[in-house]
This record gives C-alpha cells, sequence and structure tokens, in this order.
C-alpha cells in the first residue's frame, strides 16, 4: 500500500509532530501546578530527558503518546497499514528505550510515573493518582 501523500507532504506532516511540549504534556504540567507542585522540564542530566521531574520528591513524570509509544490495549495504539515492518521497528525500539529509561532512572533512585495519553480523558484520577503518589514520596523519602 502506497503513502496518500508525496514524499515532500509526508516530511512537512512528520516535522509537525513534537516532541516536547505536547498538548498532554502541557495538561499535566498545568494539572501538577494547580495543585501546588513545582517542577523542572526536561533535565537533561537525566537518562530519556524526562517530560516532568519534581525534584523534592524524587520523582519524574513521563507523559506518553499512545500511539507512539504503544499502550497495552488502547485504541489509540493502532498499526499503521503501510510499511508494517517499518512501524513495527520503531515502535519496538520506543518501548525498548522507554523501558530502558525507566530502569536507569529507577536505579538512580528516582520514581517513574508514565502518564498515557488516553488517561487524560478523567483529569480528576490522573490528578488524584500523582497527587497520592507525591503525597507518598513526601512521606516517605528514599534513601
Amino acid at each position: 500500500m502506497s503513502d496518500v501523500f508525496t514524499k515532500s507532504k509526508r516530511s512537512e506532516v512528520m516535522s509537525r509532530i513534537r516532541s516536547r511540549d505536547t498538548r498532554p504534556e502541557r495538561a499535566v504540567r498545568s494539572m501538577l501546578h494547580r495543585m501546588g507542585y513545582r517542577f523542572r522540564l526536561h533535565r537533561q542530566d537525566l537518562p530519556g530527558k524526562p517530560d516532568i521531574v519534581l525534584p523534592r520528591y524524587q520523582a519524574v513524570v513521563l507523559v506518553h503518546g499512545c500511539f507512539w509509544h504503544r499502550h497495552p490495549g488502547c485504541r489509540f495504539a493502532y498499526a499503521p497499514k503501510s510499511r508494517k515492518t517499518f512501524w513495527r521497528e520503531k515502535f519496538a525500539d520506543n518501548v525498548r528505550r522507554d523501558r530502558s529509561v525507566r530502569t536507569q532512572l529507577a536505579a538512580l533512585g528516582w520514581r517513574v510515573v508514565t502518564v498515557w495519553e488516553c488517561e487524560l480523558r478523567c483529569p480528576a484520577e490522573v490528578a488524584a493518582r500523582l497527587d497520592g503518589l507525591l503525597r507518598a514520596a513526601k512521606i516517605a523519602p528514599r534513601s
């Protein structure tokens, strides 16, 4: 199956896909800020440059798009119909890198929380989960 766009148009479309400051990421940041949490963004000294870093709580929040990071069982984690081998490898690399980043961060003593894009359809639930995890982190600091 061939692409519906020309090569130059496909390049233009793909160039508009952002890796930072995405709508889901901004929603989580806004949520955390309203709850009174202060954070840093994309710290380059940490593995994977986490989306949101809360140093006071030794926690990072990874905001994942369901499509790109392959949210298990999610309807948004569909596979494109064209170039199946390319996409299978691309997604496998993304998942492998995500797993590696989580492992490295945990080894450095960071609590890692993943928020999936589809979870933001119920922001109150995400806020409650984040608040609960961060409050627990403040009570029981990691050694």
